[in-house]
């Protein structure tokens, strides 16, 4: 496992294009809301965490479509379905690079960009865990999309058509976390709800990304 994490990790810093690819449009897309809206400082605060949820959930799916791909074409995918350590650790482990390369940086940047919105100091922070929380769930579901459509031609539209609804739960409770908080409310039971989420997506979507790759080699 720590091997494949660390070779995902080298391959995405050598392929920064396509890593910072993700960050640049998670940029572009939110900063350009309060320009398209206006400037009322009410909208602004009520739409923010709604529009850095929804670009972060988009720009997370931009590297989706390699995520197996790459391995799939090139013959590495079968040398991982015969290594020792079973399938589901090795994808758990890519699908922990795949966050550290994208879905970590978007949480990072959340905050600077939170400051376009009015947002304040404790809705920042909120956002901020809410989006570590959630995009490691991003990853895990599009980890078992991924896998389903390894080798498929037109793989990214099938992809999106597959993940979208199920990243709709996660979208619901992140953002919401931000609404709570900012209404005084409460916001245990969001972060609650999205740890268990991602209790059983660690656990499930490894198994589920395995199986559905085993099918796509034979």
């Amino acid at each position: 496992m720590r091997c494949v994490l660390q070779r995902d990790l080298r391959i995405a810093l050598r392929r920064r294009a396509d890593t910072s690819a993700a960050l640049f449009f998670f940029l572009i897309v939110v900063s350009l809301f309060p320009i398209g809206v206006g400037p009322e400082p009410a909208l602004l605060r009520r739409m923010g965490a709604g529009v850095v949820w929804v670009a972060a959930l988009l720009a997370s799916m931009l590297s989706l479509a390699r995520l197996f791909n790459d391995d799939h074409q090139d013959g590495t995918l079968e040398q991982l379905l015969l290594a020792a350590t079973p399938l589901p650790l090795l994808v758990l482990a890519k699908t922990a690079a795949h966050w550290l390369g994208s879905g970590a940086l978007l949480a990072l940047a959340s905050p600077l960009l939170a400051l376009q919105f009015g947002l304040s100091g404790e809705a920042t922070g909120v956002l901020l865990i809410s989006l570590l929380l959630g995009t490691p769930l991003l990853s895990l579901v599009g980890a078992i999309g991924a896998a389903l459509t390894v080798g498929v031609r037109g793989g990214g539209v099938l992809l999106s058509l597959l993940v979208l609804p199920l990243y709709v739960p996660v979208l619901i409770f992140g953002a919401g976390a931000v609404d709570a908080v900012q209404a005084g409310l409460g916001v245990a039971g969001h972060f609650s709800l999205m740890g268990a989420m991602l209790v059983l997506g660690l656990f499930l979507a490894p198994l589920a990304a395995a199986v559905a790759l085993r099918i796509a080699v034979e």
